[in-house]
């Protein structure tokens, strides 16, 4: 949803496209004194100071009050906007806290990790994520039940038990001097975004979670499959891939327009939805990403099989490729989606942003 005054809150509605403009670099305009990070003051303490940043318009938070609200060691925010959501964080790090809580879901994780970057910089307090929302795709990644209350994760964080990722990271090629980013789990562009607008329709016909992946993906397939050549479906994307250490573009062996991609989808994860397997059985950490050149309709049949691990050089030959980077140039002829909803088209470098962790039971 886009306030009034331009900046986004954390229920956009279905169908808007953040301007890159509005994303976080508040730090500089309401903070001229601060030349880097805000680095946190954390030390040890015999409890915790644990900062929420909660949605209260997450799926599973709408009517329900928060979590140990009334605990001393408990700060509980909920931020209606960016702005907002920057000063939170800014404020948490002066406090130095020692866990970060976001209350929400994949979206919400997305704006805190955006709006974090110049507060925390490398330096991020420990994370836990309360799944609150309607996919909550990261904690199938991280191995998170779906219902985990705020007391398990804080037993959990006491154990000691956690993991480290490395979200994605994107900024624009537009504006490079501003320092201007995104960070999220999931990027994906051309029938990823007809995927998710459909997505959004599964929900609101009550699926979520892994079931609404599994339905979104179905329906996809379908369309594609039998869609004649006018359906949205079957449309590519102006794109162009560049291996920013190499200097080369991606190949495209497939049929198709060379400068045109089907189906692009980017992600740090190694655990996906559905028990699926896109990047193989045990995928490396970091960046990886996979692409579809055309829908070639016998590809298309054998996507489960492919989601699922199958992969061979016969796919390649057909412009269906898989492959793992440190940074690259994306030249996006339509709107990309990242961890739900959508941002402009442009040129992007997209990387690897900071090691986090994690706290998984």
């Amino acid at each position: 949803m886009i306030l009034p005054s331009g900046v986004p809150t954390y229920a956009p509605v279905h169908g808007t496209i953040y301007e890159f403009e509005t994303l976080p670099l508040f730090g500089k305009t309401s903070r001229p004194d601060q030349t880097g990070p805000m680095r946190s003051a954390r030390r040890g303490r015999a409890v915790p100071l644990v900062g929420i940043v909660r949605n209260p318009r997450s799926h599973r938070n709408k009517g329900v009050a928060a979590e140990m609200a009334d605990c001393s060691n408990i700060l509980t925010e909920t931020p209606r906007t960016r702005e907002e959501l920057f000063h939170t964080l800014g404020e948490f790090a002066r406090r130095g806290i020692d866990y970060l809580v976001v209350d929400g879901g994949d979206g919400t994780v997305r704006d805190v990790l955006s709006c974090g970057a110049e507060v925390f910089g490398d330096d991020w307090p420990s994370l836990i994520v309360l799944p609150k929302g309607k996919t909550n795709a990261l904690t199938v990644d991280l191995g998170l039940p779906n219902h985990w209350s705020l007391a398990e994760a804080l037993a959990a964080a006491h154990e000691g038990y956690t993991v480290t990722r490395r979200p994605l990271r994107i900024s624009s090629l537009e504006n490079p001097g501003e320092g201007r980013c995104i960070q999220g789990f999931i990027l994906g562009t051309g029938a990823f975004s007809i995927a998710t607008e459909a997505g959004q329709e599964a929900h609101r016909r009550g699926a979520f979670n892994s079931f609404a992946v599994g339905l979104t993906v179905l329906w996809g397939i379908l369309q594609t499959l039998f869609g004649r050549s006018g359906n949205p479906w079957r449309k590519c994307t102006p794109t162009r891939i560049i291996d920013r250490h190499t200097g080369r573009s991606l190949p495209h062996p497939g049929p198709g327009r060379a400068d045109e991609r089907f189906l692009t989808v980017a992600t740090t994860f190694e655990k996906f939805p559905l028990g699926a397997r896109p990047f193989g059985r045990n995928p490396a950490p970091g960046l990886k990403m996979a692409v579809i050149d055309w829908p070639v309709r016998w590809v298309i049949a054998l996507l489960p099989a492919v989601l699922f691990g199958l992969y061979g050089r016969f796919l390649t030959r057909k412009g269906a490729q898989r492959f793992y980077a440190s940074e690259l140039e994306l030249d996006i002829g339509g709107p990309f989606i990242l961890d739900g909803e959508a941002f402009p088209a442009g040129r992007y470098v997209l990387d690897e942003g900071p090691q986090l962790t994690f706290v998984v039971p």
